[in-house]
């Protein structure tokens, strides 16, 4: 059985229907991949699984519980943790306070964080609004973890980064996923999502245009050109 089942659902904003029955699964220790142009309806689908936006059809089972009607931070409690886009960092606390108000018992300590974010133990004392973008970032993969959640999604993690903060985000995930956490990455960068991915989803105009295992997707690349190219 899957750890997340989502089947069917349709969420709008205000009349403009997004999804159109999306359906995808993350089984317990895989890391899934959300793909397609923008606009094809990748972080709608991923604030549909959270609760930030609630599906008007379709369902949402989360360790075979359902989650739509839920109220976001009971969708939390369940063991889903976001870190949206736009990451939600509390600019005028410090470092260490912004992860001492998301700790929660279970396996993930402070000092784990720290162990794997270490530039974050070096900045700790300093407020969240002089973090860099990759230290933001940072910051909310952290934040996300002392959630203790069973299942970490990301939206767009390696966004405006620097190269070498994107191989650390990787590292980190490669660290996270050996864990046993499963993880649904929303990322438009191919090359880490092909080093990371156990499998693939593509959306297109909010459907599911395609899925598959990782290797048969680094196999077609008549998947890519058709669904990811960028239009003429």
């Amino acid at each position: 059985m899957s750890l997340l089942d989502v089947e069917n659902i349709h969420s709008y904003y205000g009349k403009s229907h997004v999804l159109e029955g999306v359906s995808l699964s993350v089984d317990t220790g895989e890391l899934v991949t959300l793909l397609g142009r923008n606009g094809a309806g990748k972080t709608t689908t991923l604030r549909s699984i959270a609760g930030v936006v609630q599906p008007k059809a379709g369902s949402v089972k989360f360790n075979d519980q359902e989650m739509i009607g839920r109220e976001i931070h009971r969708i939390a409690r369940a063991g889903i943790a976001l870190v949206p886009e736009h990451r939600g960092i509390f600019a005028l606390l410090t470092v260490e306070e912004n992860l001492k108000i998301a700790v929660r018992d279970g396996w993930w300590k402070l000092t784990d964080v720290y162990d794997l974010f270490p530039r974050l133990f070096e900045r700790r004392r300093n407020g969240g609004n002089a973090l860099s973008g990759g230290e933001q970032q940072m910051l909310a993969i952290a934040r996300a973890l002392l959630n203790n959640p069973k299942l970490l999604i990301l939206d767009e993690p390696t966004e405006g980064l620097a190269p070498v903060i994107v191989d650390e985000i990787v590292r980190v995930l490669i660290d996270i996923k050996r864990t046993g956490m499963s993880v649904l990455l929303v990322e438009q960068n191919l090359a880490v999502c092909e080093k990371l991915a156990d499998r693939h989803y593509v959306l297109e105009q909010g459907r599911i245009a395609y899925s598959g295992s990782a290797a048969d997707f680094a196999a077609d690349r008549s998947v890519r050109d058709r669904y990811l190219a960028l239009s003429a």
